[in-house]
């Protein structure tokens, strides 16, 4: 879903609130990778360049969920994200297609859905040849699953986190249900909500900071910051920087993404 807005690049209506991050940290937030690895790899080299100019720091990377679906290597961005966290503090966030992704392996209706909506893609990064897939079942395409996808993988998935407060920022995949304490937030709420965290206006406690619902560009609201850019369809990541009430944003492009922008 896109949501269009008249004033993409200029600044919010109202000053954003002057949240910060813990003194001595550093936080990058990167939004809905969707199977683009390209993209992913981009990002990774643009953080790495970007921490080690600003200096030491407790640096933190947060991805936001979704990276599985619709792109064409989701088992190579669990494998670079898995890759990353084994030399920095990488974080990772259960997006609304991890979860539809976890459920397909035991539930037929789930991988139904789950197909229609970027699954697809997702099965065929893991070795299952695509004339086979063609003829099998749902039923025979679970066994198939189950014998591709790395254990790893899955546990990397299933260890994903709902919600990640730091300093005065919460970082989340969809957003949050208004009014709702925190601990008491439903996962399904965190991974899928939309208009009504979107359209609301008030106080969250945090500056909310959240991918799901694509934008084309970051949209940056008093009580929160959405990161989607579509990758996987429009060949822009988005990622967030913080350090201490400094925000700062780094873009990984691909060729016709820069060839669009050279071109406006």
């Amino acid at each position: 879903m896109i949501r269009r807005f008249r004033q993409l690049f200029s600044a919010p209506e109202r000053e954003p609130a002057r949240a910060s991050v813990p003194a001595g940290e550093r936080v990058y937030a990167v939004g809905d990778i969707h199977g683009r690895l390209d993209l992913f790899e981009q990002m990774i080299a643009q953080i790495e360049s970007d921490d080690e100019r600003r200096g030491p720091a407790q640096t933190t990377v947060v991805l936001l969920g979704d990276l599985i679906d619709r792109g064409p290597d989701s088992a190579g961005v669990i494998a670079a994200a898995r890759a990353w966290g084994e030399c920095r503090t990488v974080r990772t966030i259960a997006g609304n297609h991890e979860e539809m992704f976890l459920e397909s392996f035991d539930r037929v209706e789930v991988l139904r859905h789950f197909l229609r909506y970027g699954g697809k893609e997702t099965v065929l990064s893991y070795p299952i040849d695509p004339a086979a897939y063609r003829n099998l079942s749902l039923e025979e395409l679970q066994e198939r699953m189950r014998a591709a996808v790395p254990a790893g993988d899955l546990e990397f998935l299933r260890n994903a986190e709902d919600a990640i407060a730091i300093g005065d920022y919460l970082f989340v995949h969809a957003g949050v249900r208004p009014g709702v304490p925190l601990d008491q937030q439903k996962a399904s709420d965190l991974r899928w909500i939309r208009d009504s965290f979107l359209d609301h206006e008030g106080d969250h406690g945090h500056v909310v900071v959240h991918g799901h619902t694509i934008t084309e560009a970051v949209e940056e609201r008093p009580n929160r910051i959405g990161i989607d850019t579509g990758a996987f369809m429009s060949g822009r990541l988005t990622a967030l920087g913080l350090e201490g009430s400094e925000r700062w944003y780094l873009t990984a492009r691909d060729a016709i993404a820069r060839a669009e922008e050279q071109a406006a």
